[in-house]
């Protein structure tokens, strides 16, 4: 086993029931090889991002100790979006509707581009959505880059975002 890292997921969804498809994906992650989930966000319902025009979003995150390495994670991140039933290859449009998705937002304090592998999550700074339920877990965390991510939730707009009860 290498050594364990703190890695940051997020989890995203509007299609069916989220909130539950949510629910049960933390359960997944907390079942991948090497990791074990030690901390998960409340659920928030936030507005659709990108395209307006479709139900809100679900989303939350969960903060993983992990053995594996980046690239195993995002691998086995995305194995957990198909036993969802996510097919990234059939998603008509960038940030449509969608059943899971997961995020590999921060990986210790790893700064790696690579071909379909960028953490920190290349827009992690920019987007509500992640930087709410991040903040409600690891306020004090550091994205790479961009300060604590207590700073970069005060420099966006979170309005309309709730917590779920």
């Amino acid at each position: 086993m290498n050594p364990a890292t703190i890695a940051f997921v997020g989890l995203g969804g509007n299609v069916g029931d989220a909130a539950a498809t949510l629910r049960e994906a933390l359960a997944a992650l907390d079942g991948l090889p090497e990791t074990r989930v030690l901390r998960a966000s409340p659920l928030y319902r936030t507005p659709a991002w990108g395209h307006v025009d479709q139900p809100d979003f679900i989303n939350a995150v969960a903060k993983l100790e992990t053995g594996l390495d980046p690239r195993a994670l995002l691998d086995a991140l995305l194995d957990v979006e198909r036993q969802f039933g996510r097919d990234r290859q059939e998603d008509d449009a960038r940030w449509g509707p969608r059943t899971l998705d997961l995020d590999l937002l921060l990986f210790g304090e790893a700064v790696i581009d690579e071909p379909g592998l960028r953490v920190p999550h290349p827009h992690l700074h920019e987007r509500a959505f992640a930087l709410v339920p991040l903040a409600a877990i690891a306020p004090g965390a550091t994205i790479p880059g961009h300060g604590t991510v207590r700073s970069a939730l005060a420099a966006v707009v979170a309005d309309g975002i709730e917590a779920l009860p």
